[in-house]
């Protein structure tokens, strides 16, 4: 723990000597099946007019999220990203998107604009 201290700034010093600084730890969040996935896709309006298909709701960790992402993205042949809970493909491309992600057994569908 060399750099336990880091963990520790702004905490005011206390006199008990019982007392033990406990960290924060991340839960990470477990991914739930596919199957238990309720996905929505939209589609979204960028700055200068340009569109985006949005895919929000899923449940898991980003590195599940980066990897849906990244299979939508190649599969649409377009560039996008995944961060938040969220997969944004450039492009209008929600019925591909919807197509791909029942194929591989998540429950989709088109929702908004």
């Amino acid at each position: 723990m060399a750099s336990d201290w880091k963990d520790r700034l702004g905490v005011v010093f206390s006199t008990n000597p019982d007392f033990k600084y406990a960290t924060e730890t991340d839960d990470v969040e477990a991914t739930l099946p596919p199957s238990q996935q309720n996905l929505r896709v939209w589609l979204d309006r960028l700055k200068g007019g340009r569109v985006a298909t949005v895919v929000r709701g899923f449940i898991g960790s980003s590195d599940d999220l980066q990897a849906l992402g990244k299979e939508l993205k190649k599969s649409c042949g377009v560039g996008g990203t995944a961060k938040d809970g969220e997969i944004i493909i450039q492009g209008d491309h929600r019925d591909r998107v919807v197509d791909l992600l029942v194929k591989a057994g998540y429950r989709a569908k088109r929702a908004g604009g």
